[in-house]
């Protein structure tokens, strides 16, 4: 009786066990499928690949005008456009919701930092026999220059981590509105290449394809980029020569009057009896013609140079001034009446405050 209890609880015990194991299994085996199913939705949802601009008609075209026109190897140029890929970010950023034009006192603040017109002045000594090279060359002052770098790049803290030739070729071929326009700055970036090898076709910059400290699309580079340095070679990432003597020549190619004022401010007038103001600027006129009205200039201004009347927007009410030639020449570097104000302002403070060290 015992041997037969004995024998009767071992197999109870085994079947219980089988039972146990067939349980297991059978919840192990759906978890098993829900990872397989989670394996599927990850592979479903990985970003394709954005394929190369090779095969674009546009670029076919492209490639052949460059053959024909500049000598360039159809291989080798295919090779290149196979690699080439589209950025989607570089069009949302060219495309960004039109905001309301800032006005100067919320427009100003950031260039007129602490930070920002200390750097300058260092910047000013550290650089100051090229700078007077410069100035001496190309009647442009100092404080300019060093405004102009700190105004694009913060001398040289943000050039841009963008691929130029991915943001040009985005921007020739797949953005209509502005394509010929990027089209020619793709040209000359490829051009630029050629002639300078130190501009890699690697380079990064801006999402619109500008340059180096002073921020040069690649026609600019090509056209008023110099080599101050006289090293064989322009370099305007790594060459504090270049990029000076470059400012220098890029504003007194568009005009720069030597010893001639930015602007005067008006104060003491009936602002009622100012020309038509629109989007903060009067149509440009002779100097004289201001003169005829009352309203004087300032001391040794060029009297058949031309000027125009400038708004400017400070908490307390408008301000305005006489804006003259050099304050327009500072608009062919960016198109805003605030950035040319922006760039003047910040490069007197930097003035004001390397004499107050002096």
């Amino acid at each position: 009786m015992n041997n037969r209890s004995t024998f009767s609880k071992l197999v109870a015990c085994a079947i219980a066990f089988a039972f146990t194991l067939a349980a297991s299994g059978s919840e192990a085996a759906p978890a098993k499928k829900k990872q397989k199913k989670r394996a599927n939705v990850t592979k479903k949802t990985a970003a394709p690949l954005t394929p190369g601009y090779a095969a674009h008609p546009a670029v076919q075209a492209f490639i052949a005008e460059m053959v024909r026109e500049h000598g360039f190897e159809a291989n080798a140029l295919n090779t290149l456009f196979a690699k080439v890929r589209r950025n989607d970010r570089v069009i949302e950023l060219m495309d960004a919701p039109m905001r309301k034009p800032a006005m100067w006192f919320e427009y100003i603040p950031r260039f007129t930092t602490e930070e920002r017109i200390a750097a300058g002045v260092a910047f000013a000594r550290e650089h100051k026999v090229l700078l007077q090279k410069a100035e001496a060359k190309y009647g442009v002052p100092s404080n300019i220059i060093v405004s102009i770098i700190g105004v694009e790049t913060f001398y040289g803290r943000v050039t841009g981590g963008f691929s130029v030739l991915d943001a040009l070729a985005t921007l020739a071929f797949d953005y209509p509105r502005r394509a010929d326009f990027f089209r020619g700055e793709l040209k000359s970036f490829l051009l630029l290449n050629k002639s300078t090898p130190n501009v890699s076709l690697e380079a990064k910059g801006s999402y619109a394809g500008a340059m180096g400290l002073p921020q040069f699309m690649p026609g600019s580079y090509r056209n008023y980029a110099v080599d101050f340095d006289e090293d064989g070679r322009v370099d305007l990432w790594g060459s504090a020569a270049d990029i000076i003597g470059s400012v220098g020549e890029y504003f007194v190619r568009h005009g720069w009057q030597s010893g001639q004022p930015v602007w005067s401010e008006i104060t003491g007038f009936d602002t009622a009896k100012l020309p038509p103001i629109d989007g903060g600027l009067s149509l440009r006129q002779p100097v004289r013609a201001f003169a005829e009205l009352g309203l004087p200039a300032a001391a040794g201004v060029d009297v058949a140079s031309e000027a125009a009347v400038l708004l400017l927007e400070e908490r307390d009410g408008p301000r305005y001034y006489l804006a003259y030639n050099n304050w327009y020449v500072i608009t062919r570097y960016n198109r805003s009446r605030l950035y040319a104000s922006a760039v003047w302002t910040l490069a007197e403070a930097i003035r004001m405050r390397s004499e107050k060290a002096q």
